[in-house]
């Protein structure tokens, strides 16, 4: 699980809003009301005590019998804009955000040239964000190969997606450099890599736990990959040697974008699943996926439950 990412729920409200300093309109004339309103802003959001609270602006918002009232929080210097609902009597309060239905992020994750496992026409796609070092992920691996793919043949297809916790797993981003100089000539080698790894990630680690280590033994298991698929030795050297870190890099920061906080950290035909959840879980985000592309699932079977983990 990703570590550094979790924010705190004001701050996550914060967020919705953009950061910085702007003209406003002119705030409530009335004291007792912007005095009510900050008492439920701050208890209802957990506002913390040293953060200056102050209302900036109250014009016509886009919905009947309501106006748009503007919240400017601060501290050490920095202001955050949050904008709220009041009704047009001062007796009601509401917090709304608004999504754009026409663009959802975890719709549009680009997955060209990834290697795929299924069938590579399936009308379902799982997108898995996985750290190679991560033991969740791991668990996450046996419960999608092979059961959910047997379970659903070529109904779905099956991407991984780099995204190593770099704070807490120091061997991750090596082996993520490595699969993708693998994939670049093969993608079952690829998938043969992340089998492996997924499968043996204590002897990687070894008992020493040593990170030179770890690194030149990923090197070793990429190169017998390497022969076992026949790819190019020359190439597959180079590129392992080069350990170009741009295109894990790049997935990584996708990752972030996308709000991701841990691994593993799933993607069913864009519907979000954090974390190594029992397979039933997974199994119900594909059949509702499955149904809303005109597709019947495989009858309801019984699947070997894993632990769920929590955040």
């Amino acid at each position: 699980m990703r570590v550094g990412r979790f924010i705190p729920l004001i701050f996550a409200l914060l967020l919705v809003s953009s950061v910085g300093c702007k003209a406003q309109d002119s705030s409530i004339a009335d004291p007792a009301l912007s005095r009510q309103i900050e008492i439920l802003v701050r208890g209802q959001f957990n506002v913390p005590a040293d953060m200056d609270f102050k209302i900036t602006s109250r014009k016509t918002s886009a919905f009947p019998g309501y106006d748009t009232l503007t919240v400017a929080l601060s501290r050490s210097g920095r202001v955050s804009s949050v904008d709220f609902l009041i009704a047009k009597d001062n007796k009601t309060l509401a917090h709304l955000e608004s999504y754009d239905l026409t663009n959802i992020p975890a719709q549009h994750i680009p997955v060209d040239a990834r290697p795929v496992r299924g069938n590579p026409n399936a009308k379902v796609t799982v997108i898995n964000f996985d750290d190679l070092e991560c033991p969740y992920c791991a668990r996450m691996h046996t419960q999608l190969f092979p059961d959910t793919l047997e379970r659903y043949k070529d109904k779905v297809r099956f991407i991984y997606k780099d995204d190593p916790l770099v704070e807490i797993h120091p061997w991750a981003l090596h082996a993520a450099i490595d699969s993708n100089c693998i994939a670049a000539q093969n993608g079952h080698a690829y998938w043969g890599y992340v089998d492996y790894l997924h499968s043996h990630g204590q002897e990687v680690t070894g008992p020493d736990r040593n990170v030179a280590n770890s690194d030149a033994a990923l090197d070793r298991i990429a190169q017998e990959q390497g022969r076992i698929f026949k790819l190019d030795a020359a190439l597959l050297s180079a590129c392992i040697a080069k350990q170009d870190e741009s295109s894990v890099r790049a997935s990584m920061h996708e990752a972030e974008s996308l709000g991701i906080e841990g691994t593993p950290s799933l993607y069913v035909g864009g519907e979000h699943i954090y974390g190594a959840v029992p397979v039933e879980q997974v199994w119900a985000a594909i059949d509702r996926a499955l149904r809303a592309v005109g597709e019947e699932p495989p009858p309801a079977a019984t699947a070997t439950q894993a632990a769920p983990i929590g955040k």
